[in-house]
């Protein structure tokens, strides 16, 4: 049979409220007290019902994690981590995934704020307004896109961006494509946004494809709308695009680098192992997902935050990126499309 909080009390010699307390609320017991009785029911292989305990404490111990698309390998490193340190924290961790459905991120809302202390937003489609409203309802915390009001863990993307286009400015690439990932997302805003000053201060024109869903079929798809802009590099919106893309530029003879360079954002595992090796911007997911949790469990009623953590970006060269082809640098340019 299962230990007991009574059977805890009675071999730590304490009454059993000062178990509960050791619990719920150990900033409250005596230190050495503390330490006596959770040996003890360690000893005793005590684990505490949660469900009593929510009860008692108005708090549940769970969170929850709403995704746009749970497939997509950007999530999996920041699911990992924000996990490790929910648990790290005695608390337990559910995900969801909305599979780029705004009405879906607004259900799992609803359905979750009851059951947890709080929700983290990764990468919402909803609008910010909505968002605000939800927030009445339980604490978020959003990832991948600030919200005013609301506290948010961004990664630079902007300047991921800025730096994957003065990365190809520098091997002579004058005109550039910048394919474009689904409409209502913020990192698309902010990449269109960052590019574009790029492109123009480095006297290059940018040629904006899109938008398309944030996937390796959706990026094969876009290759002739990509060729068509007469560009000598691209700028994917992501690496599961600019992977789709690779795949299409392959399939009609395309060499890359040789004629046509390809950048992708995040770093994530296959950008690695495909050929040519993806150039991308590695995106700090896992660092995200700690940074996410830390937050949401510090913005309870009595310490209420709208902090923004912002953290960096960083382009990561491979092969998939070269000196444009001899003919391009003095042909006539494109005409941007942004």
């Amino acid at each position: 049979m299962p230990a007991t909080i009574r059977d805890v009390a009675r071999a730590s010699g304490v009454h059993v409220s000062t178990v509960s307390r050791t619990f719920s609320a150990p900033h409250l017991v005596n230190p050495d007290t503390r330490s006596r009785v959770l040996s003890t029911a360690e000893s005793l292989g005590y684990r505490p019902n949660r469900a009593a305990r929510a009860l008692i404490t108005g708090r549940t111990h769970n969170i929850g994690l709403i995704v746009a698309d749970i497939a997509n390998p950007f999530f999996p490193p920041l699911i990992k981590a924000a996990e490790s340190q929910a648990r790290s924290r005695d608390y337990h961790l559910f995900v969801a995934d909305t599979n780029e459905d705004p009405v879906a991120e607004e259900e799992l809302v609803h359905a979750l704020a009851k059951q947890v202390d709080g929700v983290l937003l990764c990468s919402p489609r909803m609008s910010n307004d909505l968002i605000e409203k939800l927030r009445k309802e339980v604490p978020l915390v959003v990832v991948n896109r600030p919200v005013e009001g609301l506290p948010a863990v961004v990664m630079d993307v902007a300047h991921g961006a800025r730096t994957a286009i003065e990365h190809l400015v520098a091997h002579g690439h004058r005109d550039i494509a910048l394919l474009g990932g689904p409409r209502g997302s913020w990192t698309n805003r902010e990449i269109r946004r960052s590019a574009a000053l790029a492109a123009k201060a480095a006297g290059a024109t940018l040629s904006a494809v899109g938008p398309f869903q944030p996937t390796e079929a959706a990026g094969a798809a876009a290759c002739d709308a990509v060729l068509e802009t007469g560009a000598t590099a691209v700028l994917a919106y992501n690496d599961l695009m600019a992977i789709g893309l690779l795949e299409g530029l392959h399939d009609r003879g395309i060499r890359v680098p040789e004629e046509l360079s390809v950048v992708g954002i995040d770093d994530i595992m296959l950008s690695r192992l495909i050929r040519p090796k993806l150039t991308t911007v590695a995106t700090p997911t896992a660092a995200a997902g700690r940074a996410a949790v830390d937050m949401l469990l510090q913005h309870d009623e009595e310490h209420r935050t709208t902090a923004l953590v912002t953290l960096q970006t960083q382009l990561v060269v491979r092969d998939s990126t070269g000196p444009a082809p001899a003919d391009a640098r003095t042909a006539p340019r494109a005409t941007p499309r942004v």
